[in-house]
């Protein structure tokens, strides 16, 4: 999983990034709201540990930038303890709000439980998604069409084609689609990726050899082109 670490203390930075590292974490670094929003376009992280008293832009005014286009977890960092900005933190769209300092258990423990989280919805998913003329149904497992055709989905080919549109527009590398769609411990070949687009292309596209939706780039991924 990778996390991206946001904040302008620099010490501080290389601190969480070692306890994050040596639990097995990738990460990126980010010490201004350009940084960050730069991070987010080049490492697509599965979360952000954001730091509240930002330079310029403060944490919770970036976070707000990021849940414009972004739903990635995030994590608010702060001194302040006062339960105004617990609460302003988590309003905003913050997953969680960790008040410095703090011990580096208690760090991973809610890394881990909001990551934990995010992967549950992500799999069981418990409401449509639209996405153009596609609509997923998670109670039927179906992918229904602006023409009214509706078509079955294998339970795996449901959370790879969900979680692709739920990122539509993005590049997902493969190591990413098999975390997600697969589990964190999946240990499987990367073509069984490249297996599981082509059945859905099958079921999802006009025609499967010409995709219009279900996109590979070249030497990078897969997106959901709506």
């Amino acid at each position: 999983m990778h996390i991206l670490v946001a904040d302008d203390d620099i010490p501080s930075v290389k601190l969480t990034s070692f306890v994050l590292e040596e639990a097995g974490y990738r990460v990126c670094k980010a010490y201004d709201a350009s940084g960050i929003l730069q991070a987010i376009e080049q490492f697509n992280p599965d979360l952000i540990l954001l730091d509240v008293m930002m330079p310029k832009s403060s944490g919770f005014d970036i976070c707000r930038q990021i849940r414009r286009n972004s739903d990635v977890p995030i994590i608010f960092l702060s001194g302040r303890s006062q339960l105004q900005d617990r609460v302003m933190g988590l309003q905003i769209g913050g997953d969680d709000y960790l008040v410095k300092p703090y011990e580096p258990s208690e760090l991973l423990a809610r890394v881990e439980a909001v990551l934990r989280r995010r992967n549950s919805d992500l799999l069981n998913p418990s409401s449509r998604l639209s996405q153009g003329d596609l609509t997923l149904d998670p109670v039927e497992h179906k992918v229904l069409f602006a023409d009214g055709r509706a078509v079955e989905l294998t339970p795996l080919e449901f959370r790879l084609l969900y979680y692709l549109m739920k990122n539509s527009g993005r590049i997902l590398n493969v190591s990413q689609i098999l975390s997600k769609v697969w589990g964190y411990d999946y240990e499987g070949e990367s073509n069984l990726v490249a297996v599981y687009i082509r059945r859905l292309r099958t079921k999802v596209e006009k025609d499967a050899e010409h995709p219009k939706h279900v996109i590979t780039v070249r030497n990078l991924g897969y997106k959901f082109e709506a």
